[in-house]
């Protein structure tokens, strides 16, 4: 008996995990980050995994939305979160699939007022507890579901990930694009207030009129000043959003593909319902809500009491004896009532947030659908008004050309065009700011031909974040 108990002790000491201590430095931590850069080998062979780039290509001469979304699945410590989130919830199921272990006690005595041959006492027995009515399957259950909703929560993460290197990626356009038309705007308005104060020497105008046009092209450069300011923070912006220092935006180019043009098309009506579906908060949602229904049945299981079975043996003084015990608690003052009526409000409470998710992913797409078709009548107007300023102004040209009106009207017309430009440029900037309001509600790309690919069921959504390398 001695040495099974030895042989027992020492399998079990044997295959203990042991501890590793893993110091974290905030020192080092800071150097790894601002180590960070876009073509590290690693982060080429991840992206090659997903899209191809061609040989020779590394590091990639343009980064677009896709290239720059897999950098920042890499890199964004959001993701790194949630995978860690994951692996903690499959670290549950894994402990609620374990059958408890078995118990031993060992009760050595010794009487010291009898004669007999031997005054030893040593009594030896083990606890076997037997799981009833299931609970073991619910338990199991419970985990395996809050792990699915867990895995769900790293595809809305990466989807929150996606959406704010787009919004950064965007925010840099429009900076991008308005310093290059206030750039003209400040030449034209140079060129205007030289013909200007030639007029004024020449007693034409007042000085009234020159100082206006002074007062204009200074109100242009404090504009310019403000894109630059803006085109600085949204280069900071992109670079958080990929989780990188903005140092390592340098150098590289960026592609604004998708932003020039105005979306010709909006998401169908199945295409909404299937958002309303496969969105990867409503599928974790739904996880919570059938772990709320396993944790019920769990509750109502352990209405029925476990069994522990207890075969002992004890050597009383030269006599060996045996016995066999079993336990279990008596459901005599409660059963269990408090933890199952929790139980049920917990489930009662997940269906409501199931319902109030569907409800407020409806609205968005709704809001998001509404919004998008104003900003794209407002885009299409001032693209009419363009083409007509474009009309006007080739037109005050040819007059200029035949001596009909002075060089200030043709300035002017520019003038009008540049104006009507940022109008149309932020008009375009609204419509996509809509569209990706809309992709954030539908949690699908708006560059996939047919709205109905979800972000689940897309490289990027599942196969691509779920690992980091």
């Amino acid at each position: 008996m001695k040495r099974l108990l030895a042989i027992i002790c020492v399998l079990a000491i044997s295959s203990c995990v042991q501890f590793h201590d893993q110091p974290l430095s905030a020192t080092k931590s800071l150097d790894s980050f601002e180590s960070r850069t876009l073509n590290r080998t690693d982060l080429n062979t991840y992206i090659q995994a997903h899209i191809p780039v061609p040989a020779g290509q590394w590091p990639l001469r343009t980064w677009d939305l896709t290239s720059l979304t897999l950098a920042a699945f890499f890199y964004h410590p959001d993701l790194d979160v949630a995978r860690a989130r994951w692996a903690f919830a499959k670290a549950g199921v894994k402990a609620a699939g374990e059958h408890p272990n078995p118990k031993v006690t060992v009760s050595p005595g010794f009487n010291s007022t009898t004669e007999s041959v031997s005054r030893w006492i040593v009594g030896a027995a083990v606890d076997i507890p037997i799981i009833t009515a299931g609970k073991r399957g619910y338990q199991l259950a419970q985990a395996e579901h809050l792990s699915e909703a867990a895995r769900m929560n790293i595809a809305a993460v990466a989807w929150q990930v996606r959406s704010r290197v787009r919004e950064a990626l965007l925010d840099l356009y429009g900076a991008n694009e308005i310093e290059g038309l206030l750039i003209r705007r400040r030449s034209i308005q140079a060129q205007c207030l030289e013909l200007l104060q030639r007029q004024l020497d020449a007693g034409e105008i007042s000085a009234v009129v020159v100082t206006q046009a002074s007062i204009d092209l200074h109100a242009t450069v404090v504009e310019l000043l403000d894109a630059r300011k803006r085109q600085a923070e949204a280069r900071v912006a992109l670079a958080d959003a990929i989780g990188v220092p903005v140092k390592a935006l340098d150098g590289i180019g960026i592609s604004f593909k998708g932003f020039e043009a105005v979306p010709s098309t909006l998401p169908k009506p199945e295409a909404r319902r299937r958002a309303l579906l496969n969105r990867a908060d409503v599928l974790a949602a739904l996880a919570v809500y059938q772990a709320s229904q396993s944790s019920l049945q769990l509750e109502i299981a352990r209405q029925y009491p476990d069994i522990d079975i207890g075969p002992g043996y004890e050597y009383d003084q030269g006599d060996n004896k045996w016995a066999l015990g079993i336990s279990l608690t008596l459901p005599v003052f409660n059963q269990n009532q408090g933890a199952i009526a929790a139980a049920e409000a917990r489930r009662t409470e997940a269906a409501a947030e199931f319902t109030a998710l569907q409800s407020r992913i409806l609205g968005q797409i709704e809001r998001a659908v509404a919004g998008l078709t104003a900003s794209t009548d407002k885009a299409r107007t001032a693209e009419i008004i363009a083409e007509e300023l474009e009309q006007k102004a080739a037109t005050m040209q040819k007059m200029f050309d035949a001596g009909e009106v002075l060089m200030l009207a043709v300035a002017g017309a520019h003038l009008e065009q540049n104006s009507n430009a940022l109008l149309l440029l932020r008009a375009r900037i609204d419509v996509h700011q809509a569209v990706g309001q809309l992709e954030d509600a539908m949690q699908s790309p708006a560059d996939l031909s047919d709205w109905q690919e979800t972000v689940l069921h897309s490289d990027i959504g599942n196969r691509v974040i779920l690992q980091r390398k």
